[in-house]
């Protein structure tokens, strides 16, 4: 899945009118001045300037148009989340309504993967390129006393060496008891070549921070009640919830650094050689992520039995230190760029004492090393671009596993671009489903499960007329919660298709943008479980405001809905969602907003769930947890260039 932090826009040259950017809602840019051929800002800084570098070094540049798919991203994780059920609180968790495995790691993680929705992994750090420094500030309101603002800052000291800070900060209080939500996610990256580009590295470190007061959703009769529309519990914190003394946090650090040296720069080229471009690189990752949930004296019967004399505040620890070599080059003997690579990998995982003395267990950690083997493969062939990844972690370690992704891209002019990729995976679940410790009897467990095998073949078109990807998936082994909050391992195939088609229809200054997606799982259903249909549509009107045309608009109303289905429960002890047998459950919103822009800057105003006032009361994230009530919400994307 892609993910982008920032309001950007990757282009190809098909894609530019004169010395103009062309948005995606085909407005010029406003980075550049109209009328002008070649300038902006200054006299000799272009907007093409400004450039954004993605993990895998695709080029982007920082675009201020105002459009739909704005308004889509324009939420907290700064993505679009139509496969994402959002709980009421900004910063909390999120239900999935989707799967995508067209983009898994090599190896497993953490776990706790409900309280990971907004990590910011290594692929989603950003790095930059700007003649001047530059910033971009996003800000929104929270849900009753709070706020979030990202804000970045990037300058370059010289044309060479770039760096930037970034920042993203929220706390919400929530319109119910104990919902609580202080998120941080602080970035530092930077990037520098030498003069003849022999000598280049980039890294960052990040440090992410998420705590949250968990409350266990509504006790039985505040459910009742909130169903019934009781007018004594209008006001939300009047309704009871399960937990009243719990918390959780979730930390991650992170420091990576990718250098590489070109070897014999002076007579290297890209072009008629049997090898040249040659490099050697090095690729050092180091991150530890910690995750613990602390009750205090209080007990509760939704988690069964507990042993009151154990501690409380341990933490679930992973830390893994990759050190990855590689050599690359060019050949016309494989065609194109071929990277071919080794990797070392430590890795630890585990608790530093038994936490409940009712359980039995053999080890309170594990831990070792891996070696593993690999190569990259990326060729164009006229239209064509042929790009492959592949990795084999021989042995009997728990990171231990093979990884291969290939993808063929057909590219026709501006018309349209067919792709079709093919991933097949092989590794551990995440270490929380082997290994757990709880002061609740029933939430200690040691497992010894096989790797779960997915295999995922997709097809996409993206074109002017319609927007469209198939994913048909099979998975082995697939691991999970069952419906008494434990890991296990389904012992057949899950089977899973999913088909989504984005298409918009424009007359006059009103345009109706659809996106629609079908599922179907036609094995596997009673433990992996998604909705047949889900659907957002959206009616928007588009146009200047005011003598001279100082301010675009886009005013409109988005209807999104998904079937019933046993959407999942969470557990706040586990930060894991889990099965349900009990409730369907599937409801339409309809949000209202009314957006413009004004030189650089986009303001957002938005009503969620505007219909929240009249309809019935069946809207809810997972069981237990109500989706948020009509919410009028205000927010703002700003960009200086100095």
């Amino acid at each position: 899945m892609i993910h982008s932090l920032y309001s950007q826009r990757k282009l190809s040259g098909s894609e530019r009118f004169g010395n103009n950017t062309i948005g995606m809602d085909g407005m010029i840019d406003t980075l550049t001045n109209k009328g002008s051929t070649k300038v902006i800002l200054s006299g000799k800084t272009k907007y093409t300037d400004y450039k954004i570098f993605s993990h895998k070094r695709d080029t982007a540049y920082i675009d201020t148009t105002l459009s739909i798919k704005k308004e889509y991203i324009f939420n907290y994780l700064r993505k679009d989340n139509f496969e994402l059920l959002a709980f009421h609180n900004q910063g909390q968790t999120f239900n999935s309504l989707g799967y995508s495995f067209s983009n898994l790691n090599r190896f497993p993680d953490l776990g706790f993967r409900a309280k990971q929705v907004s990590y910011l992994e290594i692929d989603e750090i950003k790095y930059y390129e700007v003649p001047t420094p530059t910033t971009e500030i996003t800000y929104k309101t929270g849900l009753q006393q709070g706020q979030v603002v990202d804000a970045i800052f990037t300058l370059n000291f010289s044309k060479r060496l770039n760096v930037s800070v970034s920042y993203k900060g929220l706390r919400s209080l929530g319109a119910y008891r104990r919902a609580l939500v202080s998120n941080g996610n602080f970035r530092g990256a930077f990037q520098y070549r030498t003069m003849e580009n022999q000598y280049e590295i980039r890294g960052h470190v990040a440090s992410q921070d998420f705590f949250h007061h968990e409350n266990g959703g509504l006790t039985e009769s505040a459910l009742q009640n909130f169903i019934d529309e009781n007018p004594n519990f209008e006001q939300r914190s009047r309704l009871d919830v399960n937990l009243n003394d719990a918390e959780s946090q979730f930390d991650g650090s992170r420091a990576y650094i990718d250098h590489s040296y070109k070897l014999l720069s002076s007579r290297d080229t890209l072009n008629d050689r049997d090898f040249g471009n040659i490099k050697i690189g090095h690729v050092f990752t180091s991150e530890t992520k910690s995750y613990q949930f602390t009750q205090g004296t209080n007990t509760t019967a939704i988690f069964g039995n507990s042993n009151a004399t154990s501690a409380t505040n341990r933490d679930a620890i992973s830390k893994i230190v990759d050190n990855e070599l590689n050599l690359e080059f060019n050949s016309k003997y494989v065609l194109g760029q071929f990277k071919a690579k080794i990797n070392l990998t430590k890795f630890s995982y585990g608790y530093d004492t038994i936490l409940n003395t009712n359980s039995n267990f053999v080890n309170t950690n594990f831990d070792g090393n891996a070696l593993s083997f690999g190569a990259d493969w990326n060729v164009r062939l006229k239209k064509f671009k042929l790009n492959a990844a592949a990795s084999l972690t021989p042995g009997s370690s728990r990171l231990s596993g093979n990884f291969l992704r290939g993808e063929a891209v057909y590219q026709k002019d501006s018309l349209y671009t067919i792709t079709g990729s093919l991933l097949l995976n092989s590794k551990s679940p995440n270490f929380n489903t082997l290994l757990h410790q709880s002061r609740y009897d029933d939430y200690n467990w040691e497992n010894n499960f096989s790797n779960i095998n997915t295999r995922d073949l997709g097809f996409a078109i993206d074109s002017k007329w319609l927007n469209a990807c198939v994913n048909f998936t099979n998975i082995d082994n697939y691991t999970y919660f069952d419906e008494n909050n434990t890991p296990q391992q389904f012992g057949n195939q899950i089977t899973y298709l999913k088909v989504k088609a984005n298409r918009e229809f424009r007359y006059w200054k009103l345009a109706l943008d659809n996106t629609v997606m079908y599922q179907n799982v036609s094995s596997g259903s009673s433990v992996f479980r998604v909705p047949e249909f889900v659907t957002r549509n959206t009616f928007y009107y588009t146009d200047y405001w005011f003598k001279g045309k100082p301010m675009l608009v886009n005013i409109g109303a988005t209807f999104k809905y998904f079937t019933k289905y046993k959407m999942n429960a969470y557990n706040p002890l586990l930060a894991e969602f889990t099965l349900q047998n009990t409730e369907e459950i599937g409801f339409p919103t309809v949000d209202v907003f009314f957006n413009a822009q004004v030189r650089r800057t986009r303001i957002y105003f938005k009503i969620d769930n505007v219909t929240s006032g009249f309809s019935s009361k069946n809207y809810f994230s997972a069981p237990n947890y109500p989706f948020r009530d009509m919410t009028i919400r205000f927010g703002l994307v700003w960009n200086w260039f100095i």
